[in-house]
């Protein structure tokens, strides 16, 4: 493993985090906001870690187009941004979720489940952004 790809990945994976984390956060504090204090409906919960998942993934593309658009103009940022950041966002996604349903059984977001929310979408896509640094000479962006 060389230690220059696995400090490039580990940056890339991070800019795709802090755009999942708006995204997946924000939306399920939006949910969590509106049913306080009684806590999100048991019926909704697949509704919610879908918002969740999907404006996750819109922010991440969203942000990394812009980080983007001064290198490669606009269009082709967007591109890259979707195609080449995809699989990775999934995984985030999907890591981030099941790490706060394991943690709080339901979707919630609380200061102390955070870390381990953050840490496990950090750790889901960042073996994928390494193998396609390795493989392509670029990941996430």
């Amino acid at each position: 493993m060389s230690i220059q790809l696995a400090r490039k990945s580990a940056k890339n994976t991070l800019g795709c985090l802090v755009g999942c984390a708006i995204g997946d956060l924000g939306a399920i504090f939006c949910f969590q906001s509106y049913y306080s204090p009684n806590g999100i409906p048991p019926e909704l919960w697949n509704l919610v870690w879908a918002v969740a998942m999907t404006s996750g993934i819109i922010s991440s593309i969203i942000l990394e187009t812009l980080i983007l658009w001064k290198q490669l103009g606009g269009k082709e940022a967007f591109r890259t941004a979707v195609g080449m950041s995809l699989i990775s966002m999934v995984l985030m996604e999907v890591a981030m979720n099941v790490a706060d349903y394991g943690m709080m059984g339901e979707p919630a977001i609380t200061l102390s489940v955070l870390p381990v929310t953050l840490g496990a979408g950090f750790l889901a896509a960042w073996p994928y952004n390494y193998w396609r640094l390795k493989k392509h000479g670029k990941c996430c962006h």
